[in-house]
């Protein structure tokens, strides 16, 4: 798949776009704590929806664009149909009310494993922040040499470390 990708970065975190770092420190949908996993939408408007959430005001954000050039993904953006194993029906899970209230693991991070196991370095899925809308995560430490992750910043605009915040 090649394709531009959009996300908004808290603002002190955007000097390091393509880590994943910071899905990895609580987990997310589709990734347990730990493994590094960056979300992406594939159009703006849903970036800046997932990024606001459930808020009716949205905080701060770094808006950053990428060129996505993903040789294996999992292409689950028209989401659960009965050909699918019925695991991938959990992708919706409340996965934040499992993790963090109830301490279970969440169903859909066993997608992720899945995924992994098979050689895909991606998942794409519906937004459920911006229904009809596709997003994209990533497993930055599973990307291969002939995939391309790349921040567009001509400017050199994008933090460069921490210190840029002081």
């Amino acid at each position: 798949m090649e394709c531009p990708a959009y996300r908004v970065h808290v603002p002190r975190w955007a000097y390091a776009p393509t880590s994943g770092a910071g899905a990895a420190e609580h987990g997310g949908r589709l990734n347990r704590p730990g493994l590094p996993a960056l979300y992406l939408a594939l159009d703006a408007t849903t970036a800046l929806e997932e990024y606001r959430q459930l808020s009716s005001l949205m905080p701060p954000g770094l808006v950053v664009s990428y060129e996505v050039q993903i040789a294996k993904v999992v292409d689950f953006s028209e989401g659960y149909t009965p050909e699918w194993d019925p695991l991938w029906e959990e992708l919706t899970c409340d996965w934040r009310r499992l993790w963090f209230n109830d301490r279970i693991e969440p169903p859909s991070w066993l997608l992720a494993d899945a995924a992994l196991e098979a050689g895909a370095t991606g998942i794409l899925f519906p937004s459920l922040a911006n229904p009809g809308w596709t997003n994209l995560v990533l497993y930055t430490e599973a990307l291969a040499s002939r995939d391309v992750l790349s921040v567009h910043d001509p400017a050199g605009n994008l933090p460069k470390n921490q210190r840029s915040w002081e």
